[in-house]
């Protein structure tokens, strides 16, 4: 049988149904909707990743962190031995314009936005949770702000995306380091693999698992290593074209 997403309970999709809108319409791309997780969302997660707010390539799939970043987070977890146990949510479902994103950092806190967040951290975890992973500033501050989060370890690092890799590659090898003596891996997993050098390989990055994505999506969707492999310095397959990044998306499939 093909593994795919079949994607939220009843109950789970009318909280996700009633995310706010966004606090400043023009501080986002919100033309395009929100996208909300990928992963577990029947309590089984071990390890919760929290980012920012989708990308292009999450709009496309309609799950978070399936883009460059999200192969890089999904290669952070194949380090913890972790091929299903986790669940990957976001500060925001609404993916936020750069130049807002300091701005908007301070509006997590706004009740109606905060509660909403608070209400899909809780729901999405369970007592078989046994870290929190907040990547970057954004995820940082509404894990902050999650007044019901478990008594599990945090892992502060950087942001996937993030332009500093030393910093990056550093906080995320020791947080593999401290993460393995506390993260049960999976049965098919595999924790002893080596841990990051002082560059991004290949080999740091995973494909999206197909059970995370929806039924029907491109074998392609999710491994975009035909893309880190030309000359161009592109990352991803898909994009937001300038000027009209409010409202075209461009998508390319490898030839």
């Amino acid at each position: 049988m093909p593994e795919f997403d079949r994607g939220p309970t009843e109950q789970f999709a009318e909280l996700l149904a009633k995310v706010p809108e966004p606090p400043v319409k023009t501080a986002f791309w919100s033309d395009w909707g929100p996208v909300f997780y990928r992963g577990r969302l029947d309590g089984s997660a071990r390890v919760l990743i929290v980012a920012s707010d989708p990308g292009p390539t999450e709009r496309i799939a309609g799950r978070s962190l399936v883009g460059n970043a999200g192969q890089r987070v999904q290669g952070f977890l194949t380090k913890l031995g972790l091929t299903s146990s986790y669940v990957c949510l976001n500060a925001w479902a609404y993916a936020v314009r750069p130049s807002q994103a300091f701005a908007m950092k301070d509006r997590l806190d706004e009740p109606e936005q905060m509660q909403w967040r608070n209400a899909v951290f809780d729901r999405a975890t369970d007592t078989t949770l046994q870290a929190v992973v907040a990547m970057g500033f954004m995820a940082q501050e509404a894990v902050r702000l999650w007044t019901a989060r478990p008594q599990v370890g945090l892992c502060e690092v950087p942001h996937p995306s993030s332009h500093d890799t030393a910093e990056l590659l550093n906080a995320w090898r020791d947080a593999v380091t401290r993460l393995r003596a506390v993260v049960t891996l999976d049965d098919d997993g595999d924790n002893t693999g080596p841990n990051y050098g002082t560059d991004f390989q290949e080999s740091d990055y995973s494909a999206i698992p197909r059970r995370d994505l929806p039924f029907g999506a491109p074998a392609f969707l999710g491994d975009d290593a035909w893309v880190r492999a030309k000359p161009s310095g592109a990352q991803n397959s898909v994009s937001r074209p300038s000027p009209d990044d409010r409202h075209t998306l461009i998508w390319k499939a490898p030839s």
